[in-house]
């Protein structure tokens, strides 16, 4: 698949086959992919946590209710960035810990579709719950900001490809 046709055709992943699993080179592989987005200043501050385990992935709904399809996929994958890793100015209250972790989540989402995978990108930041939640479940430090549960496995399902989403009266020349 050509990385413009990925682009344009890859979409969240809700049904998973539960009986596929994944190894953990395919998994590293995927992250290598995450590793290689763009960051504020190249400070890379993204850190991955996988969770294969069954019983987590049923429960990380009670974390997160968005997951609840996370029971039957083959991982998750909680990409975090380091608050103190990151671009940043503390003392005037700003980091790009947000943006770098959702860039990073992209390539992974993106490494999945291009290996045939599916994946659904599921929040976790700015929701203040379910930061604490997950740093508290996972022995995160406080540095570690939960930016995406990146829910990945077989797809059972075939999303509809959407119509054309390019919208004319949002696009803007020179000035609004």
């Amino acid at each position: 698949m050509e990385l413009y046709e990925g682009l344009l055709t890859r979409r969240s992943i809700r049904k998973y086959n539960p009986d596929k699993t994944l190894s953990k080179d395919e998994i590293l592989s995927l992250i290598k992919a995450a590793s290689y987005a763009p960051s504020a200043h190249n400070k890379q501050p993204w850190h991955f946590l996988v969770l294969q385990d069954k019983e987590v992935l049923r429960t990380l709904r009670l974390i997160q209710p968005w997951t609840s399809f996370a029971k039957d996929a083959a991982c998750v994958v909680v990409v975090c960035a380091d608050t103190e890793e990151t671009f940043n100015r503390p003392k005037e209250g700003w980091n790009y810990a947000e943006i770098d972790g959702a860039l990073a989540a992209e390539n992974l989402l993106l490494a999945c579709h291009a290996k045939g995978l599916g994946a659904c990108f599921c929040g976790a930041a700015p929701m203040p719950l379910v930061i604490e939640n997950l740093r508290k479940k996972f022995n995160m430090p406080e540095t570690m900001l939960p930016v995406a549960i990146v829910v990945i496995g077989y797809p059972d399902e075939e999303p509809k490809q959407p119509e054309d989403r390019l919208n004319l009266d949002k696009v803007h020349w020179g000035s609004f």
